[in-house]
């Protein structure tokens, strides 16, 4: 009966080890996943040309140090274990380290830590949080969330419309703002984030709301930017109707479009690439959202960054972040092969680097 009893407690023990081994395993395997750090490929890649930028500061991210305890990271999800961040959003970094190391695509995916970069990113630095702005994906939301978290207003429904991209009265620093070593600082400890959509959808957003629609009033747009475009890129010369979207595809897959841009100065800021605006081949973002998968990306960042008891995401309308395939086909319905795989040339990082296919009608 005790040799009995002894076999069955070393079998237990045995039993016991396996398992914590297997779970040492599983452990190391997730931690390796979240922490290779794309800095040290990143900060050797050649940059980019900045659109827009006649003369940028380059900012050097130095490897993670540790800092004074004002500096210190806050959130829930760094707390010290990453290993319960859901599965997608770590394919998400780990699809954007590999092709940030993928060198036939270098001069799409890189670009530098300029001042353009830093004028994109917005500070809350009472809770430690950096966010990128990528127009024309729900951004004005997710000023109005950091604008309320940096104490300017007391709720999202109080922020008149006309305050959130006023930033000299919304409370909204920039990180461009900050000298060099407090740039670094906030870049190596902050959670830090943006927000991503189908570029061709996106596009296709930019055209709408400057060029069509364009409910916030900014005449620059109609009257500046789109005859400079037609100018340089309608092929019917005897057309008299404003820009068409044949001329906007033409004028960005343009390898020689920076021209203008220079011209047209930041306002293109509305259509360059997640690339030229956030650089994430040398910024480590601790989480990129999707527009297609906002409903549940939103909550996510929340609670990832320790505010989610303190700020909710504004309501979605039903059906507003779906990707509509039937819209974007459509819209390059009738624009020549040619100038739509030109498009794709300049955007196929943006592509790549977050997962979005290359459209059906490029590869029929």
């Amino acid at each position: 009966w005790l040799m009995s009893d002894n076999m069955h407690h070393q079998w237990l023990l045995l039993a016991a080890c396996f398992w914590v081994i297997f779970m040492f395993m599983v452990a190391s395997k997730f931690i390796t996943l979240t922490f290779k750090d794309p800095d040290g490929y990143g900060a050797k890649q050649e940059p980019l040309i900045l659109t827009a930028v006649t003369k940028v500061e380059e900012v050097h991210v130095p490897e993670e140090k540790h800092w004074p305890e004002e500096f210190q990271p806050t959130g829930k999800g760094f707390s010290g274990n990453l290993i319960r961040q859901p599965l997608v959003h770590m394919e998400r970094l780990e699809l954007l380290r590999n092709v940030c190391r993928d060198t036939a695509l270098r001069n799409l995916s890189h670009t530098a830590v300029s001042k353009f970069v830093l004028d994109r990113i917005f500070v809350c630095d009472k809770h430690k949080i950096l966010f990128c702005q990528t127009p024309k994906v729900g951004n004005t939301q997710w000023k109005k969330v950091l604008i309320v978290l940096n104490g300017a207003f007391s709720s999202i429904e109080e922020i008149p419309e006309n305050i959130v991209h006023d930033h000299e009265k919304n409370g909204l620093p920039r990180l461009s703002s900050f000298s060099d070593s407090e740039i670094k600082k906030r870049l190596n400890l902050y959670f830090k984030f943006f927000i991503v959509r189908d570029p061709f959808e996106r596009l296709i957003s930019a055209f709408k709301d400057k060029f069509v629609h364009n409910p916030r009033f900014e005449p620059w747009y109609r009257h500046e930017i789109a005859p400079g475009i037609i100018r340089k890129y309608r092929k019917n010369r005897t057309e008299t109707k404003g820009l068409q979207f044949e001329d906007f595809v033409r004028y960005l897959g343009d390898p020689n479009h920076r021209w203008l841009d220079v011209q047209f100065g930041d306002h293109i800021i509305h259509w360059v690439t997640y690339v030229e605006l956030c650089a994430p081949c040398e910024i480590t973002y601790s989480v990129i959202g999707h527009h297609e998968t906002l409903e549940d990306d939103a909550p996510y960042i929340l609670k990832a960054a320790g505010i989610d008891h303190l700020v909710s995401y504004p309501t979605i309308p039903p059906g507003i972040t779906v990707y509509n395939k039937t819209k974007v086909e459509r819209y390059f319905s009738g624009i020549s092969k040619r100038d739509i795989r030109r498009l794709y040339t300049r955007f196929e990082g943006d592509f790549k680097l977050f997962g979005y296919r290359e459209p059906d009608f490029l590869l029929n």
